[in-house]
């Protein structure tokens, strides 16, 4: 109290030499007594200007240097973001507030305007400063690894939209409510409705932000699938609102936060964090190549390296069947016997467990689908130890190119519709004939 006291008395005793000056030089009371307190109201003004300067020049880059110094980023961050450079946008407005009632008493209209203005912008200046600071605490949090598999910008962003929020009910308090009590209670309720439909999306973000972080649902990095979006690629960012996704054309997809929980979509970060890619891929065998093996056929499947010791085991083991069980050799279809396909299927699956890009203890297979009209589907499934998509495809090409090239020594074809030569083939065969 003492201290407001002696400003008070400072202040007056300004307008008073400045008055009584005025009087001197030969002015009427009555403006002499108006110029004088709006003179010192504007010498106030001017006090405040230079001590911003001040502070902006001297302390603030005081402050920017010991920050440059230390070993700690937190400081970095506040610097980088311009906090300490807003907040000392707060002084000439704290020193124009106190001073305002003691200059200008007298002018009650004048001082309300005045006051309101600078209530209105040091609200502004909080608002700015506070959006720096949460700006610059996003970037502290980013220079955690953490950051990486919790991504906390959406919650930034939130707490943005609270700022807003907050600024617009003090600003209309300022403006409109400015009577004690529980006026700013009736600007809250007023402004409530217009809240939830302008920040609908927002909210809606916001909740579904909420659960793709507390489940892990989503991170930076990983790669989606989004057919209904044509989403297919890497997630760039997440925010309150949205999510980026990179596709692998180098076009952005922009998803609804909240379209992520309420729909589905595929995420490969399983594969990505297991090291290994899955290779699954079927080829068509023509059913009329399938056939029971003849001893020449055995003979001559014997000599690939592959399955030379399964057939000599396997027609070990068959043959000795059909003995215990009486069963006539000379007729094929009797007993049990090895088939072409039978051969092939062992031969694959000796070929790609001796292929050093497929990873061996994983599921490793050539199995035989569903036959259908287009054939019989023959499907390898494995894992490749590159995920790389380049060495991905490249491994996986090799694979079925020495496939579709070797199935022909194992009197098996491939399907594929006729096209035009085949039909040519058949008519100019037929007119020979």
């Amino acid at each position: 109290m003492k201290e407001i006291e002696i400003n008070k008395d400072i202040f007056e005793s300004i307008t008073r030499y400045l008055k009584d000056w005025l009087i001197d030089s030969g002015m009427s009371e009555n403006p002499a007594k108006i110029i004088a307190d709006y003179s010192g109201f504007l010498l106030i003004i001017a006090f405040a200007l230079i001590i911003f300067y001040i502070a902006k020049i001297i302390l603030v880059r005081w402050i920017h240097r010991l920050a440059s110094r230390s070993t700690s980023n937190w400081d970095d961050a506040f610097v980088n973001r311009k906090v300490f450079k807003r907040l000392a946008y707060l002084i000439p407005a704290l020193i124009i507030h106190r001073a305002t009632p003691y200059v200008i008493p007298d002018y009650p209209n004048t001082m309300v305007v005045v006051l309101t203005l600078i209530n209105v912008y040091m609200a502004t200046v909080c608002v700015i400063v506070g959006s720096s600071v949460l700006e610059a605490a996003h970037d502290i949090y980013n220079s955690y690894e953490i950051s990486k598999t919790r991504p906390i910008k959406g919650f930034i962003q939130v707490g943005k939209i609270f700022l807003y929020v907050v600024y617009a009910i003090v600003i209309i308090t300022i403006l409109f409510l400015r009577s004690k009590g529980f006026g700013w209670i009736a600007g809250l309720g007023a402004f409530s409705a217009v809240l939830l439909l302008v920040f609908k999306d927002p909210i809606l973000g916001f909740a579904g932000g909420i659960q793709l972080a507390t489940n892990d649902m989503l991170r930076i990095g990983d790669w989606i699938e989004m057919p209904k979006y044509n989403a297919d690629g890497i997630v760039t960012d997440i925010a309150i609102t949205t999510v980026k996704v990179q596709n692998w054309d180098k076009t952005i997809t922009t998803i609804p936060t909240y379209f992520l929980v309420s729909d589905s979509y595929k995420n490969w970060r399983g594969m990505q964090e297991s090291g290994v890619r899955r290779l699954r891929r079927h080829i068509l065998i023509d059913l009329n190549s399938i056939k029971f093996c003849t001893p020449e056929m055995l003979e001559r499947f014997s000599k690939y390296e592959y399955v030379s010791d399964y057939i000599t085991q396997t027609e070990a083991r068959l043959n000795q069947y059909n003995i215990d069980k009486g069963i006539d050799p000379e007729v094929l279809v009797n007993g049990v016997r090895q088939t072409n396909i039978g051969v092939f299927r062992a031969y694959l699956t000796a070929y790609l467990q001796n292929n050093p890009y497929l990873h061996q203890e994983e599921s490793l297979m050539v199995r035989q689908l569903q036959p259908t009209e287009t054939g019989l589907p023959l499907e390898i499934y494995a894992f490749s130890k590159e995920q790389n998509w380049e060495k991905y495809e490249a491994i996986q090409s090799d694979i079925f190119d020495h496939i579709l090239a070797g199935i022909k020594y194992f009197d098996l074809q491939l399907f594929q519709s006729p096209s035009g030569k085949d039909f040519s083939s058949t008519i100019i065969s037929d007119f020979d004939e």
